[in-house]
Formats: structure tokens, sequence, C-alpha cells
């Protein structure tokens, strides 16, 4: 399992959201560019950047995010406000390694179709895209997780992996920002259901116990982001990790 560092991103500024909540958001006193140098600097080449602007349709941080991406070599796993196949195709052509779709696979039945047929035409790999899952209370939400959907959990990962989608980042709001622990109860459930997924998991992680508790029930990789900025987990144990794991695989 490999642990990726998260970065959110509102206003242009580097903050975290408690439970999703807008309007409940600590801010912290580094920017973008000095977190990206402060990961590449020990050894992490994968990171996880999330516009929170755009998850809710603001769009105005977008060329900020992008001029900033283009000059980094990090492997980016890109999300918020990605609405169109147009969209994920120019940012996989810009050189973004994995793209996160979510409030569009959700609200637009015909997305992930159309997605699966543009990407396999061009000899694009469905493997640089990341369905998102924002689950609370097993109800998947969206739009900046200020809407519910009426799909069910597992239907709509079935429907998925019908279209060829596999890569699943699963954020179980209850967890998230509040560094109270993983949601292992939920990924045990998507696990169960789908064994072979690849499952990211997001929110709540705490500790290196966390961390743990995640490579033991083998979800693929886990997000990392307030724990970071509170120092319950070092840069250099994400390293340590990310190393041992790498050397296992």
């Amino acid at each position: 399992m490999y642990i990726i560092p998260a970065i959110d991103i509102l206003d242009k500024k580097v903050v975290r959201l408690r439970e999703g909540n807008y309007d409940d958001v600590t801010n912290y006193e580094v920017t973008l560019e000095e977190m990206i140098d402060k990961y590449q600097s020990h050894g992490t080449d994968f990171i996880h950047i999330i516009d929170l602007n755009g998850a809710k349709g603001d769009f105005s941080n977008q060329q900020y995010l992008y001029d900033i991406i283009r000059k980094t070599d990090m492997k980016v796993q890109y999300g918020g406000g990605v609405r169109s196949v147009e969209k994920v195709k120019e940012l996989l052509d810009a050189g973004i390694h994995r793209v996160i779709v979510g409030t569009q696979a959700i609200t637009n039945p015909d997305f992930l179709e159309e997605l699966s047929k543009s990407l396999s035409k061009n000899n694009q790999t469905l493997d640089r895209v990341v369905v998102a899952i924002d689950v609370l209370d097993e109800v998947i939400k969206y739009s900046g997780w200020m809407e519910s959907s009426p799909i069910k959990l597992m239907d709509y990962v079935d429907k998925c992996l019908r279209l060829g989608f596999y890569r699943f980042l699963c954020t179980d709001i209850s967890k998230d920002g509040k560094l109270g622990g993983a949601g292992i109860e939920l990924y045990e459930k998507l696990l169960d259901h789908s064994p072979f997924i690849k499952l990211i998991a997001s929110g709540g992680v705490s500790s290196m116990a966390d961390i743990e508790a995640l490579n033991k029930i083998k979800v693929e990789s886990c997000v990392v982001g307030k724990a970071i900025y509170e120092n319950k987990i070092s840069i250099d144990e994400i390293k340590d990790w990310n190393l041992q794991s790498l050397v296992s695989i």
C-alpha cells in the first residue's frame, strides 16, 4: 500500500475542511508550491491535489493550479471540477497522472460510458481515471459534498466496473478532517463486495496505526492530509513506508 500526501486548495490557499464543510476551514500558512517542493525533497513522487473551489463549480483556481502542476515532475492525482470528457482528456494529455471524476459521473448517467468509449478510442488507459465515491452513512454525496445521490453505493460500484473503471477514491465523510481514524468498516464492505477493485482510502487517517490497519485490509493506497499538517504523521515516516512498499512489490 502506498501513501499519497494530499493538498486541498481553496481560494489558492492550502486548507483542510472538516466533514466537507466549507464553513469549517483550517488554513495553513504554506503555499502549494512549498508543499510540493517539501514532499519531493523527501522522496515522495506522488501527490493528490483537490481544487475545492472547482468541486462546487467555481473555477477561479484552475489556471493557478494548472500552471503549478505543469512545472512539477511529480505524479499528480487531480480532482475538483472535472465536468466533461474533454476536460479529462485535456488533463491526461497535459501530463496529469490520474484524473478524478466525481460529480459529473453521478449526475450525468451517460458520462462514464462516454468517457470509457472516448478514452478507449484514443488508446488511453482507463487506469488513469479515478472514480470518486464520497460517502456519508453509505449515501453518496457530490458537488463538494453538498448534495446527496439516490444511487445505492454498491450499485454504483457495479456500474463503474461494467464500464471498465476499477480504481476508486473513497472518502468516508464522517471521518474526514477529524483525525479520528480511517473508515475501515466502509472500506471492508467495498472490498468484500468487489475484491478486485483498486481502492484508494481517504478521510480520518491520523497515525501510522491507521496506515497499518488500511494495509491489513489491502487497500491499494491511502490519501493523507491533515495528519501531516498537524504533525501526527511525519513526511519521513511516509517516505520510509513508501520505500518499503516499493521494495515489497
